[in-house]
């Protein structure tokens, strides 16, 4: 049996809602799905409510965008067993979201200056949840600016792209204490996307493991076989916990499937018994 612990909905930039996710999630035949939209838990609520629905284990979460070391690509972090209650975070949320905002602008200002003819209103009418860089894409596309999602990303607003505007991110030091605080299991999502070599992928989770890391993301859709393996050779070298998903955005990113990503990925269900058995050694609920 499986499991997809890294998905999103129309909370942030995923195109189903959380609803019509968890009902997939039981249609795909999963034991449990994670909500973990970026920098929010607004899908949160209504996919517990649709688990009860269907039958389904729902695992509420967030993806949070962390500032990274210098020469490496991107940290993100999946937090997994959000409380109802959590201030805090909504606080570091909100600042980020304000970042956000302003960088949503920017993006439109970039993009007319290149001769672009979008308007915010246009790409926030595209969003459910929080704007995000593939509304801008699609927006993009029904412009007849790009061909596809992929080309918007590459030539307009990806990391190396015309229009690109980095965001606003919290620290790793910012981070960690308030997700400690709330009991959050903390999993660094996709190492591959560190853009480093093993062994300097490993000093930066030992540098997170200072912070409070419980896990890593071993299974993942954009993983190779080598990722794969070596990643579960270091959680099991510095006795991190195992986890996996998708990185599911619905049509946003057509290829990745849920549950199975590209179609070969498969997270097992015992990964997710032994997040458990970790909490319930800590005292946490699960």
């Amino acid at each position: 049996m499986s499991i997809d612990l890294h998905t999103h909905t129309t909370a942030s930039d995923g195109t189903l809602s959380p609803t019509e996710l968890v009902k997939l999630a039981k249609e795909s035949g999963l034991d449990a799905v994670a909500i973990t939209d970026h920098d929010t838990f607004q899908g949160v609520a209504e996919a517990l409510e649709a688990g009860e629905k269907y039958g389904i284990e729902v695992i509420p979460g967030t993806e949070l965008s962390l500032e990274s070391p210098e020469g490496a690509g991107w940290i993100h972090v999946v937090a997994l067993w959000l409380p109802e209650q959590a201030e805090e975070l909504q606080k570091a949320f909100d600042w980020v979201l304000e970042g956000r905002a302003n960088r949503n602008h920017e993006i439109v200002d970039k993009l007319r200056t290149l001769g672009v003819n979008i308007t915010y209103e246009a790409v926030a009418a595209r969003a459910k949840g929080t704007i995000g860089r593939p509304h801008f894409a699609q927006e993009l596309l029904a412009l007849g600016v790009c061909s596809s999602m992929d080309e918007a990303f590459k030539v307009w607003i990806g990391d190396n792209g015309r229009a690109y505007v980095p965001k606003r991110k919290l620290t790793p030091e910012q981070a960690f204490p308030i997700l400690n605080d709330i009991g959050a299991t903390s999993i660094l999502a996709h190492p591959f996307a560190l853009k480093l070599n093993y062994k300097a992928t490993e000093k930066v989770v030992r540098d997170l493991m200072d912070l409070g890391l419980d896990g890593m993301e071993v299974f993942y859709s954009e993983h190779s076989e080598a990722d794969t393996k070596a990643y579960g050779e270091m959680a099991d070298r510095l006795g991190l916990l195992k986890s996996g998903g998708s990185d599911f955005h619905g049509a946003n990113k057509p290829e990745i499937r849920l549950g199975t990503g590209r179609g070969s990925l498969d997270v097992p269900t015992a990964l997710l018994e032994a997040m458990k058995q970790d909490r319930r050694s800590k005292g946490l609920p699960v």
